[in-house]
């Protein structure tokens, strides 16, 4: 049987359109707000407007980063799967959309208003009703404490409930979007002793009385958006804002939450390749204009040291790409996907750190100054290795998942 690895017919107008707008929207105000960290870039009202234009008009499948569109949900979209055998899906549409918008900029993709992650948590577990009450908020997503990163099962910050509100307490730090978003998804536990099938997410708005953005982080990269340290203190939440069910089920364990990270992680994987991807088409036209050609039809052995480098970097791009779309696509159709989640994030995190950091040592000092983008897309694809698991914890879960260990028994 033939593989077709070409892109899906049906979403080539969307990414040619998502390509448009990075290359004449985000691309020229990059290094703008990229010297200006923490303001609010505005220009990014209007594209939003435009993308909320298309997803109620339904000319756009996916075009944001939640996974699924805000007219159709988990529920919905397995019900329209069932009607045929395979499906090129939101989720494929989405990685595919979002690894052209971060051609253009990363750090303004995550500031793009009701397109964060915490968005796509709400995507993966809320029922029906949370999902259409939820359509159109901006959600960050508050996992990380201090003391606790990758290992989310290790998460502190408790959600004890009181009457019909469940009363949060604890500290959370490097939350994307965290001084922007309207709503937060806040991971909690609701019973420290019960381990991990007891941490549940919750939408907490950003009035309420008991959260507190506490600072603005300074970073190496993405610095058009913001990352934010919140503290909840005694923060009253309705036990209806509880994502999915407040049931534990110490035989599921940690799997509702991973769910959320199932369809997170490959949305990571499309933007460290969006990323890569611009660094190589400007390094290619770079090593042109310096007299170095890269010539597809020749063995790499015999071609100069950088357009070997170059082909070999293109060659991990491509394996990247096709674990992201495997990815997605296996979301679409509703197939187990936690593997190829973690493969496609560890491999694209991998290699867009290092092919944009190769990019800039390939172009020597044109590479390292700021008359170009490089050194800052090498700047701002390190995050994408690093946040929604690292790749030594992406690393272990594949082991678990190849090994059919649990992880009590692989550590």
């Amino acid at each position: 049987m033939a593989i077709s690895l070409d892109d899906p017919k049906k979403f080539k107008p969307l990414v040619s359109q998502a390509h448009q707008v990075a290359m004449n929207m985000l691309r020229p105000i990059s290094r703008k707000y990229d010297k200006a960290e923490h303001e609010y870039p505005t220009e990014l009202d209007m594209l939003a407007a435009m993308i909320d234009g298309l997803s109620e008009s339904g000319a756009s499948e996916g075009a944001g980063a939640s996974g699924v569109r805000r007219d159709e949900t988990p529920e919905k979209a397995g019900k329209k799967a069932d009607a045929a055998t395979t499906k090129n899906g939101a989720n494929l549409a989405s990685v595919m959309s979002i690894a052209e918008m971060c051609w253009g900029d990363v750090g303004l993709l995550l500031s793009m208003p009701r397109q964060g992650l915490g968005n796509s948590a709400i995507a993966s577990v809320a029922n029906e009703e949370q999902a259409e009450r939820f359509a159109g908020v901006w959600a960050g997503m508050a996992i990380t404490e201090p003391g606790t990163g990758s290992d989310s099962a290790n998460i502190r910050t408790t959600a004890v409930l009181d009457g019909d509100e469940y009363v949060i307490n604890g500290e959370k730090i490097y939350v994307t979007a965290g001084g922007r978003a309207d709503h937060i998804v806040v991971w909690a536990t609701l019973d420290r002793d019960l381990g991990r099938a007891a941490i549940k997410s919750f939408v907490v708005s950003k009035d309420n009385p008991g959260m507190k953005v506490e600072r603005l982080e300074h970073k190496l990269g993405i610095k058009a958006s913001d990352t934010a340290t919140i503290i909840f203190d005694n923060c009253r939440v309705p036990k209806d804002d509880l994502l999915g069910s407040p049931e534990i089920d110490t035989k599921q364990g940690f799997a509702g939450a991973m769910a959320t990270f199932d369809n997170t992680r490959p949305l990571v994987a499309a933007m460290a390749v969006g990323c890569a991807r611009a660094s190589l088409d400007l390094t290619r036209d770079l090593l042109a204009q310096a007299g170095v050609e890269v010539d597809y039809d020749r063995p790499a052995a015999v071609q100069t040291a950088a357009a070997a480098k170059f082909l070999q970097m293109e060659a991990d791009w491509e394996g990247a790409y096709l674990l992201t779309l495997q990815a997605a696509w296996m979301a679409d159709n509703r197939q187990p996907n936690s593997l190829e989640a973690s493969m496609a994030k560890a491999k694209a995190g991998r290699v867009g750190s290092d092919i944009t950091l190769s990019c800039v040592e390939l172009c020597g000092s044109v590479g390292y100054a700021e008359g170009e983008l490089l050194e800052k897309w090498a700047r701002d694809s390190k995050i994408l290795d690093i946040f929604e698991g690292t790749q030594q914890i992406q690393q272990l879960i594949v082991a678990r998942r190849v090994l059919g260990l649990t992880s009590a028994e692989l550590k």
